[in-house]
C-alpha cells in the first residue's frame, strides 16, 4: 500500500482542485431537459446535485467546463434544445439511439468547440441548416447523423466551413440532389464519407478525387448515374468502395490504381465490359461484388493473385467461357463464391474443391455439364450449395458424394439430372443438418424416397415438376420442422394422407430466424429470401392424380399461408374448416370434382436458388 500513497495524494489533489460547472452551463443543460417529452428519469438524476459536472452522462474539464454530453440509448424523446450550443467548452456530444425528433439545431453544427457530433438512430427531420459563407472555419471532425428522417439537399456552405472534417456519416436518410463539390476542395482531411441509403442523384463529382486521405466511400442505394470519374481511381488511400444499387455505367478501367482496396462493391449497376487482367494488382482485396451488372467476357486468370479474397459475387451478369481458366486453389481464404446467372461453360473446375474454407457456393443458371467431382466432398465447411439450372448428370453419385459435406444446410440442385431416376430406399445418407432441399424440374422418375425421412432438420422440400409416382408417404409428418412442401406437378396417386394434415410446423407460427449464407431467389427474381423464416408456409400438392376427399382436419393447419390442391381428382364437398385457416392468403382448389364454393387466388413461388 505505501507505494501507492503518493499517487493517491496526487489524485485527491486533482479532484479537490477541479472546479464546479458554471451557472450558465448548468442552466443550459437544464434547458435541454425542458425540450424533452420523455427523459427516462434523467431530470431526477440531474436535479439531485448542484454541480452538473457530477451529473450522469456529463463530463467536465479540470476547469469545470462541460466537455462531454453522452446520453446514447436512453429512450429520450422530444426535441434537441439549441441551449446545448451555449456550452462553450463542449467537445463531444452523443445522443444516438434515442427517439429525438424535430430539426438539427444550427447551434450544434456551427459550434466553435464541438469536434464529435453523434445524433444517429433518432427521428430527426427537415433539412440540414445552412451556414453563411462568412462563417469562420469550425472544428467539427466527426459528424454522424445516420438513420434519421432528414430530407432535402446538402447545403454547400456547411461543408466549406468544416475544414477539419474527418468522418461524415449521413446514411439511411432521404437526402436528394447532387453531392456538393465542396467536399475536399478546401480540405483533404476526410477519411470516411458515408452517403449510402439516400436518394442522391446525378454523377459523382470529380472533386472527390481531392480527398487524398479517404479510406472509405459509401454511396450505395442511391440514384447516382453516369460513369465513375477517373479521379476516383486516383484516391490511392481508398480501402472500401461501396457504390452498389445505383445506375452507374462504364467499365472498370483504372481500378488497378486502388492498390489498397479491401472491399469493392459495384453490384446492381449497369457496369459493362470485362474484369481487367490488372485486377490481380489488388493484393489486399477481400470482398469483390460485381453482381447484377452487364459485365461480360471470361474471368481473368490473374484473379488468383488476389489471395486475400474472402467473398466473390459475380452473379447475374453475362460472363462466359470456361471457369477452369482461373486457379481457385490459391484462394485459400475464400468463403463465398457466387457466379450464378451467367453463361460459364465446361465442367466445374477442380481447383474450386481446394478452397477448404468455402461456406457458400452458387453455380446455378450457367451451362456447366457433366458429373460433379468426388473432390466436392473436401468442402467440409460448405453450408450452402446451389448448382441448379445446369446440365449436371448422375444424381445418385452426386448425392452420395455430397453426404461428405456434413455441414450442408441448403442444397439446391434442380433443373439437372434430366429423366434420371430418383435414388430410392436408404441409398442416401449423411444429410442430417439439411434444412433446405430443392430437386425440382428434373423429370425424375420413381417414388418419394425413404431416405428423406432421415432429414430430421428439413424445413423446406421442393420436388415439383418431376415424374414421381406412388402415394405420399405417412412418414412425412415425422419431419417435425417441415413447413414448406411443394411436390406439385408429379404423378402422385392415392388420397391426401392424414399424416400430411398433421404437420407440426403447419399448425404453429413458429419458425426460427436462420440466415442463409446467400439469398435464395424464386424463378421470378423480383423476390429474394435472406432468412428461412421469410418463407411462407406452403402446402402445394397441385397437378397430381390424387383422389378422395379433402380431409375435414385440414382446418387445423392454422399457420398455412398458401394451399394448392388444384388439378387432381379430388371429390366431395369443400370442407368449411378451410375457413379456420386464418392466415391463408392463397388457395387454389380448381380443376377437381369438388362441390361448394371458395374464393381464392392462384399464386405460387418456384425456386431456382
Amino acid at each position: 500500500m505505501p507505494r501507492f500513497g503518493p499517487i493517491l495524494v496526487m489524485l485527491l489533489s486533482m479532484i479537490s482542485l477541479a472546479a464546479s460547472c458554471t451557472e450558465q452551463e448548468r442552466s443550459s443543460l437544464l434547458q435541454f431537459l425542458t425540450r424533452l417529452s420523455q427523459d427516462n428519469g434523467l431530470t431526477n438524476l440531474w436535479k439531485n446535485g448542484t454541480d452538473c459536472c457530477t451529473w450522469e452522462g456529463i463530463r467536465c474539464s479540470p476547469e469545470g467546463m462541460v466537455t462531454d454530453v453522452s446520453l446514447a440509448s436512453r429512450n429520450l424523446q422530444g426535441f434537441i434544445s439549441p441551449s446545448v450550443g451555449n456550452l462553450t467548452g463542449l467537445l463531444r456530444i452523443n445522443l444516438s439511439g434515442n427517439l429525438l425528433s424535430g430539426d438539427l439545431p444550427l447551434e450544434l453544427v456551427s459550434s466553435r468547440s464541438i469536434i464529435v457530433l453523434d445524433l444517429s438512430f433518432n427521428q430527426l427531420s427537415g433539412g440540414l441548416p445552412d451556414i453563411p459563407y462568412s462563417t469562420p472555419a469550425r472544428p467539427l471532425q466527426v459528424m454522424n447523423i445516420s438513420s434519421n428522417l432528414f430530407t432535402g439537399r446538402f447545403p454547400s456552405t456547411i461543408w466549406e466551413v468544416m475544414k477539419s472534417l474527418v468522418a461524415l456519416n449521413a446514411s439511411n436518410n432521404s437526402f436528394i440532389g447532387q453531392i456538393p463539390t465542396a467536399f475536399c476542395v478546401s480540405t483533404s482531411s476526410i477519411v470516411v464519407l458515408d452517403l449510402g441509403y439516400n436518394q442522391f442523384s446525378g454523377s459523382i463529382p470529380p472533386e472527390l478525387g481531392n480527398c487524398t486521405m479517404m479510406k472509405s466511400l459509401h454511396a450505395e442505394h442511391n440514384k447516382f448515374s453516369g460513369t465513375l470519374p477517373d479521379e476516383i481511381f486516383n484516391i490511392i488511400s481508398l480501402e472500401h468502395l461501396f457504390l452498389h444499387d445505383n445506375q452507374f455505367v462504364g467499365s472498370l478501367k483504372g481500378i488497378s490504381n486502388l492498390t489498397n482496396l479491401v472491399t469493392l462493391d459495384l453490384g446492381g449497376n449497369g457496369i459493362s465490359g470485362n474484369i481487367p487482367e490488372s485486377i490481380g494488382e489488388l493484393k489486399k482485396l477481400k470482398e469483390l461484388h460485381l453482381d447484377d451488372n452487364n459485365m461480360s467476357g471470361g474471368l481473368p486468370t490473374t484473379l488468383n493473385k488476389c489471395k486475400n479474397l474472402i467473398s466473390i459475387d459475380l452473379k447475374s451478369n453475362n460472363f462466359s467461357g470456361e471457369l477452369a481458366k482461373v486457379n481457385f486453389s490459391t484462394l485459400s481464404n475464400l468463403k463465398i463464391l457466387d457466379i450464378g446467372g451467367n453463361s460459364f461453360t465446361g465442367t466445374v473446375p477442380e481447383s474450386i474443391y481446394s478452397c477448404n474454407n468455402l461456406t457458400a457456393l452458387r453455380l446455378s443458371s450457367n451451362r456447366f455439364h457433366g458429373q460433379l467431382s468426388k473432390r466436392i466432398g473436401n468442402l467440409k465447411s460448405l453450408s450452402f450449395l446451389s448448382v441448379a439450372d445446369n446440365s449436371v448428370t448422375n444424381i445418385t453419385r452426386a448425392l452420395q458424394m455430397l453426404r461428405s459435406c456434413r455441414n450442408l444446410t441448403t442444397l439446391i440442385i434442380g433443373w439437372n439430372f434430366k429423366n434420371e431416376a430418383m435414388p430410392e430406399g436408404n441409398t442416401i445418407s449423411g444429410f442430417e443438418n439439411l434444412q433446405v432441399l430443392s430437386i425440382n424440374d428434373c423429370s425424375l422418375s420413381g417414388k418419394i424416397p425413404l431416405w428423406l425421412s432421415k432429414l430430421t432438420n428439413l424445413e423446406i422440400l421442393a420436388l415439383y415438376n418431376n415424374q414421381l409416382t406412388g402415394t405420399i408417404p405417412d412418414w412425412i409428418n415425422s419431419l417435425t420442422f417441415l413447413f414448406y412442401i411443394d411436390i406439385s406437378n408429379n404423378s402422385l396417386t392415392g388420397e391426401i394422407p392424414t399424416a400430411i394434415i398433421n404437420m407440426p410446423m403447419l399448425e404453429t407460427n413458429k419458425v426460427a430466424p436462420k440466415a442463409f449464407e446467400l439469398s435464395i431467389y424464386p424463378s421470378h427474381r423480383s423476390l429474394q429470401y435472406r432468412e428461412l423464416n421469410a418463407f411462407p408456409k406452403v402446402l402445394n400438392l397441385g397437378s397430381n392424380t390424387l383422389n378422395g376427399v379433402i380431409p375435414e382436419e385440414i382446418g387445423q393447419l392454422k399457420a398455412l399461408i398458401s394451399l394448392n390442391l388444384s388439378s387432381n381428382n379430388l371429390t366431395g364437398a369443400i370442407p368449411l374448416s378451410i375457413c379456420n385457416i386464418t392466415n391463408l392468403q392463397l388457395v387454389d382448389l380448381s380443376s377437381n370434382h369438388l362441390t361448394g364454393m371458395l374464393y381464392g387466388l392462384t399464386v405460387s413461388s418456384r425456386f431456382l436458388g
